[in-house]
């Protein structure tokens, strides 16, 4: 065996069976027909003659070394990565059974010094053109309609009658009336804009386009377009009225002061987590001398590549990140054991509630879904690695290009209970 790698003998004595062998005749009488019988009332003397002790017994066998693997290992300090390789050696009925095990492990290795590392980040981008973004974002919400005479350009609120076709069949999906759509916006289709840019109250005009997603995916969509007015935005005036109406400050010095702050946090957000990333590169580093599971690694390899895709320097792109990963794992995992890490239930809240967003379902139904796999366990190992490295963060000394100090802590814990 080698330093990632090792191998447990486990002896099972038979009487300790019996419980994995009563499910194993329970699993038969409800899968076999026997005359006489009901299904799942077959004795056990019947099963034995019509399906025979060896099957009955590989049965038990199959679910009696899971448990009896993981009690092996209950109170060694191994870490096993991935499933184990299992050999039956002896299967005495009456007796005993016994079979080995071999499987891959965190090895053993020295914490590398983690604490004070320094981490240098890009310099805070200028804050003024979001500000001003942001403003007239903001101005936008509050701005009135005029119709106007003239051809339409960009900003300018267009009323529209949309009929979708594919051939001679209407596709009500891009279909619509009395749609407001702002020139400029790219939210319509592709080539949208170009079009209308340009058109009067009262203009049709006629355009294909191919979606590049949906049910209608690489086929030709026709849009009949009728332009039922041109409507030009008047945003409100940028005074204290518009303060006091738009938000909850009295004078537009105030407002002003608060979206500087606002978008201020944002960049610090972006330094932060551009700090994570070093962070984790610098731990991998500090890792470099460590080894690694081979075994693993080539199965996680060809799990990318099951389906026989690949040229040979993605393999090595794959074959490198998988390491990367596998020690930032194994010094995240370590470091959280050492500063006693733990995952509360806001922790599990936090990170189900975003992640449930990202897959469009609703919190309490992703969270059923997790149960259902079995995949609470994972999620605890990722969010515990990434509260750790964010306690690496937070004793780094994180610096802009410039050698200006980030105070990148004010923002990760927020981040790291929702990840």
């Amino acid at each position: 065996m080698t330093p990632t790698r090792i191998k447990v003998e486990v002896k099972v004595p038979f009487a300790e069976l019996k419980t994995s062998l009563d499910a194993a005749y329970q699993k038969i009488a409800t899968q076999i027909s026997v005359p006489g019988f009901r299904k799942g009332k077959v004795p056990t003397q019947i099963i034995d003659q019509r399906v025979g002790r060896p099957a009955v017994l590989q049965e038990a066998v199959n679910e009696a070394v899971p448990q009896a693997y993981a009690e092996a290992l209950k109170d060694k300090e191994y870490f096993p990565i991935g499933r184990p390789e299992v050999e039956v050696k002896e299967l005495v009925d009456n007796e005993e059974l016994s079979f080995s095990a071999e499987v891959d492990i965190r090895p053993e290795f020295e914490l590398p010094k983690y604490k004070g590392i320094k981490i240098v980040v890009d310099k805070a981008r200028e804050i003024g053109d979001d500000v001003t973004k942001q403003f007239d974002d903001l101005r936008s919400r509050f701005s009135t309609l005029s119709a106007v005479e003239r051809p339409a350009q960009k900003d300018d609120v267009v009323i529209l009658d949309i009929t979708g076709k594919k051939g001679e069949e209407q596709v009500n999906q891009y279909s619509g009336q009395a749609l407001a759509y702002t020139i400029g916006s790219d939210g319509l289709v592709p080539g949208a804009d170009e079009k209308l840019t340009g058109t009067k109250t009262e203009q049709k005009v006629n355009f294909d386009f191919i979606p590049d997603e949906g049910p209608f995916k690489g086929e030709t969509i026709n849009l009949d377009v009728t332009v039922n007015s041109v409507n030009e935005k008047i945003l409100p005036e940028a005074n204290d009225d518009f303060a006091k109406m738009a938000s909850e400050f009295d004078t537009l010095p105030e407002l002003m002061k608060d979206l500087e702050e606002k978008v201020s946090r944002t960049r610090i957000i972006e330094q932060a987590y551009q700090a994570r990333e070093k962070a984790r590169e610098a731990l991998i580093e500090l890792m470099a001398k460590v080894p690694l599971p081979e075994n693993a690694i080539n199965a996680e390899v060809e799990a990318h590549f099951k389906d026989g895709h690949g040229e040979d320097d993605h393999r090595k792109e794959v074959e490198v990140n998988s390491r990367k990963s596998m020690q930032a794992q194994f010094v995240l995992d370590k470091i959280a054991e050492v500063e006693n890490v733990g995952v509360t239930d806001a922790d599990f809240s936090g990170w189900i509630s975003q992640n449930a967003m990202q897959y469009q379902m609703d919190p309490q139904t992703f969270a059923d879904a997790l149960v259902r796999s079995g995949e609470l366990t994972l999620v605890a190992g990722e969010i515990r690695r990434s509260k750790a490295l964010t306690l690496v963060i937070n004793e780094a000394e994180v610096a802009d290009a410039d050698g200006k100090s980030v105070d990148v802590a004010s923002v990760l814990k927020p981040f790291v209970e929702g990840e």
